[in-house]
């Protein structure tokens, strides 16, 4: 596959140096001494932009996920694009497929079918739209965009706006563990809260002397003010 590839783009460069818009430039190295035969993309750079600051909804509200692309240089015409956007983990790898569209045609995927859509008011748009929002989808989200290929994104963050509060079990307090807290917080039509949610509350003047979980697996403290019945004068 990679010498097929490789000459296919050297047929095009020979014959019509801008493939899809894009020109790229070939480069022989001697393969005897180690090296390997490089085919390289330098021509219009394609730049996928989103907002640096987190996006912030509710439940059952509808919010935009900004997306714009352009090219540098510019280019000029009507181009097929692929847009893909991905739910991700905190550590950006990918959760889960949202939806994946070409034109006007796009696919949602899993519990976004019926609830996310492309808006393309504008030119180079693929902002994403999802309606209903439920407390699950709160995280990052990557929108990608595929020009032949050309394959660049870039990541928005969702944040859900709601209530931080704490839960104690009928059975007593630290009796539950992570996945017996999801279930008792999901019977309540809830979630464990975020790290930033709870950050966020915790600013605000959150002040409980309690530790609990959080929906990354971790167990935080949120003390703004110490004192010896939580945990000590020094926490």
């Amino acid at each position: 596959l990679p010498l097929l590839l490789e000459a296919t783009l050297l047929r095009l460069a020979s014959h019509h140096p801008f493939y899809n818009g894009f020109y790229y430039n070939r480069i022989m190295n001697d393969k005897h001494g180690g090296q390997e035969k490089v085919v390289y993309f330098n021509g219009a750079k394609l730049v996928v932009e989103t907002p640096k600051d987190p996006v912030y909804s509710s439940n059952g509200a509808n919010v935009t996920l900004p997306c714009r692309y352009h090219y540098e240089p510019d280019l000029e015409g009507k181009r097929k694009i692929r847009i893909k956007w991905s739910k991700l983990r905190d550590d950006y790898t990918k959760e889960q497929d949202v939806l994946v569209a070409i034109g006007k045609t796009y696919v949602a995927f899993g519990d976004f079918r019926g609830r996310a859509h492309i808006h393309q008011a504008g030119r180079r748009e693929a902002s994403l739209i999802v309606s209903d929002v439920r407390l699950q989808d709160d995280g990052k989200y990557r929108c990608e965009v595929i020009d032949g290929l050309e394959d660049e994104s870039n990541v928005v963050d969702l944040r859900l706006q709601g209530i931080v509060s704490p839960y104690q079990p009928p059975r007593g307090q630290y009796s539950l563990n992570f996945h017996e807290a999801e279930q008792v917080c999901q019977e309540q039509g809830a979630i464990l809260a975020t790290f930033h949610q709870l950050f966020q509350a915790w600013s605000e003047g959150l002040d409980w002397c309690n530790a609990g979980w959080l929906a990354d697996g971790t167990v935080q403290y949120p003390i703004r003010l110490p004192r010896k019945p939580c945990g000590g004068v020094h926490l």
